[in-house]
């Protein structure tokens, strides 16, 4: 695993050296929230819940994580650990800077998050995951390639050279969004992978997810930051199994549970995308008023 360098002693120091160029850093007060992309996606996709939660006060960091925003082939070159390392630099930049450190990410990201809680233990103030998948068993996942064609493929040669390529909705039920990468992604519009993320997911990649898997189902037990789980009812990729599934394991934790309606995967994107962020604020909030209430007993 990549080793994590020293964070800088000078305050100003360049968010982009520990973030990546395509990062998102919203510095505010003195808690801070960081924010983790899913995989073959952007910071961008979290830009919009970065802003909200720096309007109520929080400093926000997203780093871009290692391989992405670049050529698939840089995508393909990395493993999870790689992607880990971009969010543990981000979290000690954080860390120097804020008094408290919360932590959420979509999808694969969440899982990035819950490693960090993990190994961070109380470092880690808070944990939100968003639409975390721990199994690809949504709606519009077909059957046949969750049982058979993905194990096969997964174990042979064959994950060097093909890629999968999500069909729509791309996990958004808002058409308007829907239709901006579908756009994108169909070629009408040129693709800025900074921008929309990859629109295929190459098979090597969605192997080296399932080993961060692995390693996250290990580490459930050890994670002792409150965790709100939040979870679309229709998620098309991971169904709400995947939250039943966490929310069952976090022996240690303080847990809650937030469904959402009317939404599918990216929940950062999507129809209730302020609601989530509410939910989130309140959350954190939450968590600090419990840290200052333990302090004054």
């Amino acid at each position: 695993m990549n080793s994590v360098p020293e964070p800088a002693q000078d305050p100003t120091a360049d968010a982009a050296a520990y973030l990546g160029p395509a990062g998102i850093y919203e510095p505010r007060g003195r808690q801070g929230v960081l924010l983790i992309h899913g995989i073959t996606g952007a910071p961008v996709e979290m830009r919009y819940l970065a802003r909200s939660l720096g309007r109520r006060g929080f400093t926000v960091a997203c780093p871009q994580l290692a391989g992405h925003c670049e050529s698939l082939g840089a995508l393909k070159a990395t493993d999870w650990h790689d992607w880990y390392a971009s969010v543990e630099r981000a979290f000690e930049f954080l860390a120097q800077r804020c008094e408290h450190v919360f932590v959420t990410g979509l999808s694969m990201g969440a899982l990035l998050a819950l490693q960090l809680a993990a190994e961070k233990q109380s470092r880690v103030s808070g944990v939100a995951t968003l639409s975390a998948t721990f199994f690809y068993d949504g709606w519009n996942v077909p059957r046949l390639r969750q049982r058979i064609l993905l194990p096969m493929v997964l174990h042979s040669p064959l994950k060097y050279f093909l890629s999968y390529h999500e069909p729509s909705p791309y996990g958004i039920k808002d058409e308007r969004m829907r239709s901006l990468i579908e756009a994108m992604y169909s070629g009408r519009e040129a693709l800025r992978v900074d921008q929309a993320g990859y629109s295929e997911f190459p098979a090597v990649t969605i192997a080296e997810t399932f080993r961060l898997i692995r390693a996250v189902k290990r580490g459930l037990g050890d994670i002792v930051s409150p965790t709100l789980i939040v979870h679309a009812t229709e998620d098309d990729m991971a169904s709400v199994k995947n939250a039943e599934f966490l929310a069952a394991r976090l022996g240690k934790s303080r847990v809650e549970t937030y469904l959402v309606d009317d939404s599918y995967h990216v929940l950062t994107l999507d129809r209730r995308k302020d609601d989530v962020a509410e939910r989130l604020r309140d959350f954190f909030s939450r968590c600090l008023e419990s840290v200052a209430s333990a302090k004054a007993v």
